[in-house]
């Protein structure tokens, strides 16, 4: 059951990027800065993108209070091979060797990685007290802040890939946060309301989403989805190891399986992300190539008949 909300969420991710994406493109460069957001709110598809990408998070969520982060982030990373057939379907396009290739890796990947896990495990085991929460947010926001220093002086595609990789921080510090968050509601929800714990994970959310679409409008998703997507179940399962102690069996065998599966992970996002139906889902590289291709020998017809 919890493989399966995973799976429903990551299809409501893959929708909403590629929305965001599409929208957040749009924009010139001088409307990447931290307001970008009130910029794009005036755009319904965009808003819409969100919504979709919200409820997917939300679904996230639950998945996150059902197994451990070991096992839900991973298959929250596959967001990208959803990704295929909305490209193929608005672009009326085959899927090419490559994205069978990326696809194959993912899910040959995720199955080696979620073999050696327990998707059943609790998320109970083990406590996080505040000042360590507290160290952990600081740390890693020192991290985000430097990755979006560095990308300041970095060409549009760098740019894309810092801000990614710093908006996947952000998003698997919220899903850490989503998660200890949760678990304040056995006391009820005024408990909940009443804990710093949901306004920071609110914060976190909007600072990750502000990243992201920045990271969107710099580059294609070639660029910034594969940063995204594995920054992401990286920062999130690396926090569930270091303060929950979630992690894989400490046989040697099926730590190296668990290393493959996340190679072939790696490999397939990559190889996915930069398909044409994923960074260039409407074919207007290829309009733009057909165009240019029956428009320079016209002009080189009329350049000769003028010279003659």
């Amino acid at each position: 059951m919890v493989l399966l909300v995973a799976l429903g969420a990551a299809v409501l991710l893959a929708v909403g990027f590629v929305v965001q994406q599409h929208e957040a493109a749009q924009l010139t460069g001088a409307h990447l800065r931290p307001g970008l957001l009130l910029v794009l709110v005036r755009h319904p598809v965009w808003l819409a993108g969100v919504c979709v990408m919200v409820a997917g998070q939300l679904l996230g969520a639950t998945a996150l209070g059902m197994g451990s982060l070991v096992v839900v982030e991973p298959v929250l990373a596959t967001n990208v091979l959803f990704a295929l057939p909305l490209g193929a379907a608005a672009s009326r396009r085959r899927l090419q060797r490559a994205d069978w290739i990326g696809a194959v890796a993912v899910i040959v990947g995720l199955a080696l990685l979620l073999g050696v896990a327990d998707p059943r495990e609790a998320v109970h085991a083990g406590e996080v007290t505040t000042s360590t929460l507290v160290l952990t947010t600081a740390v890693l926001a020192v991290v985000v802040a430097l990755l979006v220093l560095v990308s300041s002086r970095l060409s549009s595609r760098g740019k894309a890939v810092l801000l990614a990789s710093a908006a996947g921080t952000v998003f698997g510090l919220q899903d850490f946060l989503t998660q200890r968050t949760l678990l304040l509601l056995d006391a009820g929800v005024g408990a909940m309301l009443s804990s710093w714990r949901p306004w920071t994970l609110l914060a976190v959310a909007v600072i990750g989403l502000t990243l992201s679409q920045n990271a969107f409008g710099a580059a294609d998703l070639s660029a910034s989805l594969p940063a995204l997507t594995l920054a992401e179940p990286v920062c999130g399962m690396a926090l569930a190891a270091a303060l929950l102690h979630q992690g894989l069996r400490p046989q040697p065998l099926l730590l190296a399986a668990a290393l493959v599966g996340m190679a072939l992970i790696v490999v397939g996002v990559v190889l996915l992300a930069r398909s044409p139906l994923v960074a260039d889902p409407h074919g207007r590289r290829h309009l733009q190539h057909h165009r240019h291709h029956h428009v320079r020998p016209e002009g080189q017809h009329l350049q000769h008949h003028h010279r003659s």
